[in-house]
């Protein structure tokens, strides 16, 4: 069957702040949490999970002390990247749109072929975006919402419809009222992204799925 390439390819950026860790003062506001997105946890313990994934893995890799020297605050790359997964969910819900597991794993099988194989694909996945092999899935369901969502709102494949996807998605982050604990900085909902520090390791990529990520 023909598979229609997805014509609004945009931008998410997995960007993460290093600014010096904080202590709340008299306590933390909420405790055990990392964040707080549209009311809902990120838990601590589940932030320090994924940053254990990604650390065996690395660990693994060939390229074992390039990775880890390259990634920087771990934490916060991961913190990052969770609550962008809110927003982008956030978005997809309020254009009514989803990605259903078949879809899934039709782009995943599609991304591993375009890199040669899954191996391949996965190792990219972790250099490129500090995702680890388990987190994969996951990392597909963005690339497939954020592009059903550039098209349920026809922005074109242009710099100017980056920019209107990037005003929707703070538009959903400031709506999802999100608080982050200071030990990890503040969250900036234009930028969409913990501070203002974007970590070296990390390009911006235009997110599809089906054909790979390419650098903008």
């Amino acid at each position: 069957m023909h598979r229609r390439r997805r014509t609004a390819l945009l931008t998410v950026s997995a960007a993460l702040v290093a600014a010096p860790l904080l202590t709340a003062c008299g306590g933390e506001a909420h405790p055990g949490a990392a964040a707080l997105v549209g009311g809902q946890r990120i838990e601590t313990t589940a932030l320090q999970a994924q940053v254990r994934d990604v650390r065996a893995a690395q660990e693994a890799s060939p390229q074992a002390a390039e990775l880890i020297s390259a990634t920087g605050d771990l934490s916060r790359v991961k913190l990052n990247g969770m609550i962008i997964d809110r927003v982008v969910e956030k978005a997809a819900a309020d254009a009514g749109v989803d990605a259903t597991r078949k879809e899934v794993q039709e782009a995943r099988a599609a991304a591993a072929q375009a890199y040669g194989g899954e191996q391949a694909y996965a190792a990219m996945l972790l250099q490129q975006r500090g995702v680890a092999p388990d987190e994969i899935d996951g990392a597909v369901r963005r690339d497939i919402l954020v592009n059903k969502v550039a098209e349920k709102h026809g922005f074109p494949n242009t710099p100017e419809g980056q920019q209107q996807f990037m005003e929707l998605l703070s538009a959903a982050s400031e709506a999802l009222d999100i608080d982050v604990n200071p030990r990890y900085g503040e969250w900036d909902d234009e930028r969409i992204q913990l501070g203002t520090y974007e970590a070296p390791w990390i390009r911006q990529l235009s997110l599809d799925p089906v054909n790979g990520p390419e650098g903008l």
